[in-house]
């Protein structure tokens, strides 16, 4: 491949309103060696972690915990992510919790009216705010993102949410059908461009879901979508899931397809990884995708 300028954003959020658990994951990646192991990447840039403020864990009237962090963490990202990419650089954020990919998003409705999501996730991530049973933003992140709730939310988080058509998501490896059915929430199972299931994922039907993206698109991985026997320092384990080479496949796949305009990696809790397995198996996984994946298109 030829290689592309690279750069390295961490955002320590935890939208369950702590500074503590996922927030925690992009200082512990580095200990455990990873933006070393970029370094060698031709075009390497570690941007360091953005300072976010101090959430503060009270529910808004919209149902959403550390409301004002939450939106300030999306401005944060917009801005990271879109100075990266003026500056011809492929960004990697890590996070921190899903909610991540707002701001990801809303830095390239700068350049595009419409762009696209490959959202890879254990989880659909479309509970109504006042709904979901945590009032976590990384439970409706991708509702958030479809417009899906705007009439019962405050202004200032209307004003930084992206807006996603349906028709330029593709979701890749949700399995909380029966967790959403016996609470009364929607699937969005036949709202997306698409919407694959473990059990339904093939190679033709990845491809088809790649190829129905509008450029420029962005790539999100929730470490959520492995089973639990590959990778346990998450809060909401779920039986089922993808092994490490399968989501290794899928992810090289999306790096080397056209459109393809910046990449997250959330959702790892190192309060559950006391030995720090599952870090250096999250380090492994991002810098051999990175270094044998064809040049991220944008």
């Amino acid at each position: 491949m030829t290689p592309a300028r690279l750069t390295l954003i961490g955002v320590p959020a935890n939208s369950s309103g702590t500074v503590d658990g996922v927030a925690r994951a992009p200082v512990v990646l580095r200990q455990r060696g990873l933006a070393t192991a970029l370094a060698g990447y031709p075009g390497f840039t570690d941007a360091g972690d953005l300072v976010l403020p101090v959430p503060v864990p009270v529910r808004s009237p919209g149902g959403l915990l550390a409301e004002d962090a939450l939106v300030a963490m999306i401005e944060q990202v917009a801005e990271a992510v879109g100075a990266a990419r003026r500056g011809g650089s492929f960004p990697l954020l890590v996070g921190g919790d899903c909610p991540v990919i707002l701001g990801a998003l809303a830095a390239l409705h700068v350049v595009a009216d419409r762009p696209g999501l490959l959202f890879v996730d254990g989880h659909e991530d479309a509970w109504p705010p006042r709904t979901s049973p945590t009032g976590e933003a990384a439970d409706c992140e991708l509702g958030l993102a479809l417009g899906l709730f705007d009439t019962g939310l405050g202004p200032r988080l209307r004003a930084v949410l992206p807006r996603l058509d349906p028709a330029d998501v593709a979701a890749v490896g949700p399995r909380d059908s029966a967790e959403l059915a016996a609470a009364g929430v929607a699937s969005l199972d036949g709202r997306l461009g698409a919407l694959i299931r473990p059990a339904e994922l093939t190679a033709d039907r990845y491809a088809a879901a790649l190829s129905g993206l509008p450029p420029p698109w962005w790539l999100h991985t929730d470490l959520d979508v492995l089973a639990t026997d590959q990778f346990a320092a998450v809060d909401y384990p779920q039986p089922g899931g993808l092994t490490w080479d399968q989501l290794a496949g899928l992810t090289a796949t999306a790096l080397a397809a056209g459109g393809c305009a910046g990449w997250s990696v959330c959702i790892y809790n190192p309060d559950l990884d006391p030995r720090r397995d599952s870090a250096d198996a999250i380090v492994s996984y991002i810098t051999q995708t990175i270094t044998t994946s064809d040049q991220p298109a944008r």
